[in-house]
């Protein structure tokens, strides 16, 4: 009868498997500059200047700039490299990716009749958005008493002893499962804590909602692993049109798509204290977390450029929020040993071997506007400098009526804030070959500027003009610290990483 009422339970109450939070939130609501070779040379300063694939995906009146039809296609190569700092542990590690990350056309239709809108175009387009490939070791003695037990001990606090265990003859795996889909995600932790032996009830009764830790206070040695995979990326669908010869209008229809998956593993040693008569102490912890996610999302800019002048342009852009609709699957493992005060260790180990499948939520990110001023040397050469700005506070976990959402919410609202990004480029061109420069700046999108901090990166690149084909290179570097909590919970000492993306890209580009 009490397996049957918490099935019952369960089906009313499925709303409440959420695993949902702030990085989840950011980590969507980013981008990094990608693109075509010489999109990335410039820094991605190409607001005013269109007449590039990639510039048309970040102004979509930039394909009214080109005089004929044209297409590219790029490759990258990225090796991102990570500097950790956890207590008085330090480490280093490096991961490279070559993949494809732009490729796309657009079709010139001049207009011959006398009516001021001279061109129409259309295009397609492919832009990977962000790169989420990425590995990290924070390795170290946490010597401010804080252990993994906090994080179990913070779930369970105030639930119900028969709400975090497993039943009588009940398997582990089976009641790992059962009050996932029950009551949800925080109850699961506190079961992991409880079965595994972490946690202990004040008293041996159902009703029991107080617990403490079978870890004795001291220091302890944190081995915490994170690894990631994936990327965002777009497809645009553009549209734009010249009237008369100084204006240039678009529109872009965006589809987003997102493949991520994250491990993280945390090891845990600790010999503090003495076990009392017939008791134990936890001495080992091994932790592992999986996610995998995937999404889906739509999105639209509207943008224009003007010339001011013959040599100055002035380009300003609206990007809608992206609208995603996200599914995520998770799983879990924990294993600890445990040492009696006879000196016998035994190990207890909760592999439950099922995904949690959550249910589908959506995300909106924030909206960003930009505005961009160009100076166009004639035939020799350009500067060009591009601001935005997006309130990351904006961003929101939907529907907002549900009740965890609304708690995400809050805490983005309250953490983090608007931020501006700056981008200057310049290029100059000695026969057929053109050299070229960036630099950036993006602030952090956090309030405290830390837990996320500034990014600053910077490009050189070289291109030769064949005529109508053209050959681009481009390296461009950026680096960005982070202090990152291992968890949002509990265990909430962070780890400083210092992180340095290096990109070679090399493109094709064509008139058709």
């Amino acid at each position: 009868m009490k397996k049957l009422n918490l099935l019952f339970i369960g089906i009313l109450t499925m709303s409440t498997l959420n695993a949902q939070d702030i990085s989840d939130a950011l980590r969507y609501s980013q981008n990094e500059i990608q693109g075509t070779a010489r999109f990335r040379a410039l820094s991605g300063a190409f607001g005013a200047l269109g007449g590039d694939m990639s510039a048309v995906s970040l102004n979509p009146a930039g394909s009214a700039v080109f005089s004929q039809s044209h297409a590219s296609f790029s490759v990258s190569n990225v090796d991102a490299s990570n500097n950790s700092q956890y207590f008085n542990g330090l480490n280093s590690g490096s991961n490279s990716n070559f993949d494809i990350n732009q490729g796309g056309a657009s079709f010139v239709f001049a207009n011959r009749s006398n009516s001021p809108w001279k061109k129409f175009t259309i295009g397609v387009a492919y832009d990977r958005t962000n790169n989420y490939d990425n590995t990290w070791n924070a390795v170290g003695v946490n010597t401010n008493n804080k252990s993994i037990d906090l994080y179990f001990l913070n779930y369970a606090d105030g639930k119900r002893l028969d709400q975090i265990s497993a039943l009588p003859d009940e398997s582990l795996s089976d009641a790992y499962s059962d009050i996932g889909n029950v009551y949800g995600f925080a109850n699961q932790q506190a079961f992991l804590g409880f079965e595994s032996f972490i946690l202990e009830p004040d008293a041996d009764d159902d009703a029991n909602t107080t617990y403490f830790s079978n870890l004795a206070n001291g220091t302890f040695n944190q081995n915490y692993s994170y690894a990631s995979r994936g990327y965002n990326g777009k497809i645009t669908f553009n549209m734009a049109a010249q009237y008369d010869e100084n204006l240039y209008v678009g529109l872009n229809l965006n589809s987003h798509f997102i493949d991520f998956s994250r491990s993280t593993l945390l090891f845990e040693r600790n010999n503090n204290g003495i076990p009392n008569s017939g008791e134990f102490l936890i001495r080992d912890i091994e932790f592992e977390n999986n996610l995998s996610t995937t999404a889906g999302g739509f999105s639209f800019q509207l943008g224009g450029i003007i010339k001011l002048s013959p040599e100055f342009r002035l380009g300003v852009t609206y990007d809608s929020p992206i609208w995603y609709t996200i599914k995520e699957e998770a799983s879990q493992y924990i294993s600890t040993v445990r040492e009696y005060d006879t000196g016998n260790k035994e190990t207890q180990v909760i592999n439950p071997q099922n995904v949690n499948v959550y249910p589908q939520y959506k995300l909106q990110t924030p909206s960003r506007i930009s505005g961009s001023l160009a100076y166009i040397f004639g035939t020799q050469g350009l500067l060009s400098f591009d601001y935005s700005r997006k309130d990351y506070s904006t961003t929101k976990f939907k529907p907002t009526s549900d009740a965890f959402f609304a708690d995400q919410n809050a805490i983005i609202s309250d953490v983090l804030t608007d931020a501006s990004t700056y981008r200057l480029g310049g290029e100059y061109k000695v026969k057929q070959f053109s050299f070229r420069g960036g630099y950036r700046f993006e602030e952090s999108p956090y309030k405290d500027g830390v837990t996320v901090g500034d990014l600053s990166g910077y490009s050189l690149g070289l291109g030769y003009n064949f005529g109508n084909t053209k050959l681009d290179v481009t390296f461009d570097q950026a680096k960005r610290t982070n202090e990152t909590p291992l968890y949002n919970v509990g265990l909430t000492d962070a780890a400083i990483i210092d992180r340095t993306n290096s990109n070679v890209t090399l493109s094709l580009s064509f008139n058709i």
